[in-house]
Order: C-alpha cells, then sequence, then structure tokens
C-alpha cells in the first residue's frame, strides 16, 4: 500500500526550488538550440545528467530497490524512464516548431490538472476533493491570464493541431511518470533517478539519431551549455523530483507547472531585458491563491507542527 504523503517545510522548498530552474531551463535552451538540432539537444541533456548520476550512483554502491521488485514494477520502471524525460523532451521539441511558446506554457500547466484525476484512481492517498479541484483550477486560470491570450492564436502552419497535440500529450507524460513512480516499493532515490536518466539515455540518443543523423561538433560554448543543462535543470532536478514526489506525492508535485511560467517571464525581464507583462501580479496572485485552497490541509498541518 502506497503510505500516506508527508509534506514539510523541505517540501515547499524543493518545488520553489524546482520551479526557479526549470523556469530559467527555456532561457539556457534557446542558446543551446543555435548550435544544436532539438533532438540533439534533448538526447545531450539527459545523456550528460546519466554520466553525472551514474558516477555518483556507483559512489553509493549501486543501491536501487530496498527489497526484491517484483517483474510488474521493473515494467513500471521502463514505462517511467521513457514517459519522465525522453518521450515528452521529444515531444516538446518537435511540437514547438508549430505553435506558440504561450500554448506550451499552458500545456504543460496543465500536468497538474490531467494529475488529479489520475492520481485519484491509481493513488489511494491522493483522493481528490472539491478544495483541491477548485484550487488547481484557480491556479490554470492564473498562468492563462499570465501568458495572455497569445496562448491560444493560430500560427497557420499546417502542421498547429499535431503540434498542440504533441505538448498536451507530452503534459499527459510527465503526469504518467509521476503517478507510475510513487506507485514504486522503496527504493534509493539517487538510484531511482539514475535509471531514469539511463532510459531515457537510451531512448532519445537513437531518437535524435533516426530523426536527425549525427550531430555537428558544437562549440566550446555550446557544450558549457549542454553541459550546464545536463548538469543542473536535468540531473539535480530530476533527483529533487524524485524526492517530492516519493516524499509528497504526485498531485503536490505538479503544483510547481504553475510556477515555472512565472519565473520563466521574471527571468526573461531580469536577463534579457523582455518586458514585464502588468498581468503578472495578477497571475501569481491567482497562482498562490490556488496553491493555497488546493494544500489548505498540508498548510494547516505544517503551521500547528511550527507552534
Amino acid at each position: 500500500m502506497t503510505p500516506s504523503p508527508q509534506i514539510t517545510w523541505h517540501s515547499w522548498l524543493m518545488i520553489a526550488l524546482l520551479a526557479f530552474i526549470w523556469g530559467g531551463t527555456f532561457l539556457v535552451t534557446e542558446v543551446a538550440l543555435t548550435g544544436m538540432t532539438p533532438f540533439w539537444v534533448a538526447a545531450a541533456r539527459i545523456g550528460f545528467a546519466a554520466v553525472i548520476m551514474s558516477g555518483i550512483w556507483a559512489a553509493r554502491g549501486f543501491a536501487l530497490f530496498e527489497t526484491r521488485p517484483a517483474p510488474d514494477q521493473m515494467i513500471a520502471l521502463g514505462f517511467i524512464g521513457a514517459f519522465s524525460g525522453a518521450i515528452p523532451f521529444a515531444l516538446l521539441a518537435w511540437g514547438q516548431q508549430y505553435v506558440t511558446s504561450g500554448f506550451a506554457g499552458v500545456s504543460m500547466a496543465s500536468t497538474a490538472l490531467i494529475m488529479l484525476p489520475l492520481a485519484h484512481f491509481f493513488v489511494a492517498s491522493e483522493q481528490m476533493t472539491w478544495r483541491r479541484v477548485i484550487g488547481f483550477l484557480i491556479g490554470f486560470v492564473g498562468v492563462a491570464v499570465l501568458i495572455g491570450g497569445q496562448a491560444f492564436e493560430s500560427t497557420g502552419g499546417s502542421f498547429e493541431t499535431a503540434g498542440r497535440f504533441a505538448c498536451v500529450t507530452a503534459a499527459c507524460c510527465y503526469a504518467m511518470s509521476s503517478i507510475l513512480m510513487r506507485r514504486l516499493p522503496g527504493v534509493d532515490a539517487i538510484g531511482l533517478a539514475t535509471v531514469l536518466l539511463l532510459i531515457g539515455s537510451c531512448i532519445s540518443i537513437p531518437m535524435a539519431l533516426i530523426l536527425e543523423g549525427l550531430p555537428q561538433m558544437p562549440t566550446l560554448e555550446i557544450l558549457g551549455v549542454l553541459a550546464f543543462l545536463g548538469l543542473v535543470p536535468t540531473a539535480a532536478a530530476n533527483f529533487l523530483r524524485v524526492l517530492v514526489v516519493r516524499s509528497a506525492g504526485p498531485v503536490f508535485m505538479s503544483l510547481v507547472n504553475y510556477q515555472v511560467p512565472v519565473w520563466s517571464v521574471v527571468l526573461g525581464a531580469l536577463i534579457l531585458a523582455e518586458p514585464l507583462p502588468p498581468s503578472l501580479i495578477y497571475a501569481m496572485g491567482l497562482i498562490l491563491l490556488g496553491v493555497g485552497i488546493s494544500q489548505y490541509g498540508a498548510l494547516t498541518r505544517l503551521f500547528a507542527a511550527r507552534r
């Protein structure tokens, strides 16, 4: 039986850090795409992260499951590896060629809404409540306000519908991988994060070879950017994601999807001097309100424990 989620101050700090890291990833990825094709950027990012995490995992003695896993759990591990990185990375890389970045942002925020009914049916400790539903809907409206009406504008491309479907499917992949991860038996967090990256590498590298051929030799600057993408938003963030899902649950983890667009806009303004939309304050208010309503029980327990 899946244990009840334990939401602590560490849980809130981890999803705040994840939102900041993933929110800044869009800026770094834009630089990487100036020197490499999309599928090879995804493959290099996952591959580099897998190498780093493998070294750390080896130093810990290759610990993974606390008890011998059943065959169906090993199969689930393969699906998690595919759905948590390789497949959604590829879908987004392809889909963003034909849709607006605003639509891609909204589709990622929809992960929280997709995960809510999935967790209700597949994780006994994550039952859906009206408070949770209302909170998630308010948060989703906040993301839509932040990104604006341009998210749903048509690009006029012949593959736009397929591109939108690819982005939404990527969001479904993230939701499914978090649900499956929560259902695994006792496991070492570093070992699990490493195995998922290794599985993702085994999928993404052949996919890039088939779809884009051999990559061109990147410059030292692009190599440094790819190394950063592999180390911070992939290796380190994947480890944090495993910790949050395993301890606080997939529904709590999904809250990070509302925060990522906020950081993306704020960092774009600070680093690239992009204009801050006047809707930012309203959007942040709605997002925080939604998070507060959906996690009201966890927040009250947390503050009660601090007294």
